[in-house]
């Protein structure tokens, strides 16, 4: 997989790729984390965006496409399942940390001025020119191996 600083579209490892087995036991986990302060919509928003950016970095992790018992066709979803999960601004920001560098690990994050721009080239102006020390994240989003992920996570409750 890629870290965060290489997140073109990424090829998971076709053994990791398990969509005959429940979630739980998938080798590999992805959680998103969102800061348990944000009102409903932000969070949801902040929710959303995560899972765009890691569909777009790791495509593998979305299952064929399906159709109903009427022919009616529907997307693919993802096949790891995805956990939500709640955290205070502190914790948020020490897990993207921790998670940063890990060795097959793919982190996204989200930084408050991506909420707060409604332009997104203003977004990345303020992005550059703000100290990684400095930033505030609303969520981070990462998909690892599903012990290394548990340990991170560990007992935060669900969004």
């Amino acid at each position: 997989m890629t870290d965060h600083h290489n997140v073109a579209a990424a090829r998971l490892p076709r053994t990791d790729v398990r969509t005959d087995i429940p979630t739980r036991r998938a080798p590999l986990k992805w959680v998103v984390v969102v800061d348990e302060d944000l009102p409903a919509g932000r969070a949801a928003n902040a929710a959303a965006c995560m899972a765009a950016a890691v569909g777009k970095a790791l495509p593998d992790l979305l299952g064929s496409d399906g159709e109903d018992g009427s022919g009616t066709p529907h997307a693919g979803l993802p096949w790891a399942g995805c956990s939500v999960l709640a955290a205070d601004t502190a914790t948020v920001r020490e897990l993207r940390e921790r998670a940063v560098g890990k060795e097959g690990f793919f982190v996204a994050d989200m930084p408050e001025a991506a909420q707060t721009s409604r332009v997104y080239d203003e977004y990345l102006d303020q992005l550059a020119g703000t100290k990684r020390e400095d930033l505030t994240y609303l969520a981070v989003s990462f998909v690892g191996p599903r012990n290394q992920v548990g340990k991170l996570v560990g007992k935060l409750a669900l969004l």
